[in-house]
């Protein structure tokens, strides 16, 4: 796994298809879930994506956007659309459905000359320290043009979208997913993107292997000088390079990543004691573990899963 593929653990789309029919003007459907991440490709015709606060978006045939949650957002014929908006989506992505949901779909006779429209959603749970990465990489909004990787895919969805065929919806999903990476990396790589710094270190041959066998056993004994001979360089060379392209030392963000690791095991298994923890990140000493967790959270691992799990049954209540 490389460090932009590890940050999709846990993103997957589940039963987000919102709308196959088309929309005729005015129209402005009001998502009100909030969901953390949404991503909105139109398969046919144009519209607005109106986000809670900024500008609108124009999207037409074969854009995607991608909205970052909690804020909502609204889809609309024109910016000045006399349409009363639709809420959409009040009971997706929450905890107890296990991610997002079918968003209940709508029809609209279209008139012969009329312009339609027909918008794609998938709706994306993203739950976890690993996932809030991806998200704290993105802006609240962000738009790829038609035209890239991501038009086969979008073929695909289309064609998929007019059939009515057993397991559909699973299709639908993996296509989403597929079309949600396609988008991020066309975005990361634009002019207008803004990446962080080890999206472009892993297009160095050197840092980006470094990168990849970190993030492939983040578990291992590493050290500057071992992982400067599996990427067959000095250590000082690699220490410098690594620093330079990355932002910071590499034990730096491997213990980083190991933290991010273990916040999501913490929570995820309340039955794995602090050592179990401790020893799947890569730490033999649950006391170094912990010294290293609290340096960079500020609170020891056992309070901090005590805090993680009361907010998280707070929730559950609230619900």
């Amino acid at each position: 796994m490389d460090a932009f593929g590890d940050l999709f653990r846990g993103v997957r789309a589940h039963g987000s298809l919102f709308g196959s029919s088309s929309l005729t003007p005015p129209w402005a459907l009001h998502f009100v879930d909030g969901a953390p991440l949404t991503l909105c490709t139109v398969i046919n015709g144009s519209g607005w994506i109106v986000p809670e606060h900024g500008p609108p978006v124009e999207v037409r045939h074969g854009d995607s956007v991608v909205v970052r949650g909690p804020d909502t957002f609204t889809f609309v014929d024109a910016v000045d659309t006399p349409a009363d908006p639709v809420a959409c989506g009040e009971f997706c992505a929450t905890p107890d459905q296990g991610g997002t949901r079918h968003r209940l779909g709508w029809t609209d006779a279209v008139a012969e000359g009329t312009a339609a429209a027909t918008l794609i959603v998938g709706a994306y749970l993203a739950r976890g320290e690993i996932c809030r990465r991806l998200l704290d990489a993105l802006p609240p909004v962000l738009r790829v043009e038609g035209g890239g990787a991501g038009d086969s895919v979008l073929e695909l969805v289309a064609a998929e979208v007019a059939l009515d065929v057993p397991g559909q919806q699973v299709v639908l999903d993996r296509l989403l997913d597929w079309l949600l990476v396609c988008t991020l990396r066309e975005w990361f790589d634009s002019p207008d993107g803004e990446p962080p710094a080890w999206w472009t270190a892993q297009r160095d041959p050197v840092i980006g292997e470094a990168l990849r066998l970190l993030h492939a056993d983040p578990a291992a004994p590493w050290t500057v000088s071992a992982l400067a001979d599996r990427v067959g360089v000095s250590r000082s060379t690699l220490a410098k390079r690594f620093t330079d392209l990355v932002g910071e030392p590499p034990l730096t963000y491997l213990t980083g990543w190991r933290m991010t690791l273990a916040v999501d095991l913490l929570v995820e298994k309340e039955t794995a004691t602090v050592a179990e923890v401790a020893r799947t990140v890569g730490y033999h000493d649950p006391f170094t573990f912990s010294a290293a967790f609290k340096r960079v959270r500020g609170i020891n691992p056992s309070q901090f899963r005590r805090n993680a799990l009361r907010r998280l049954d707070t929730v559950a209540v609230a619900e």
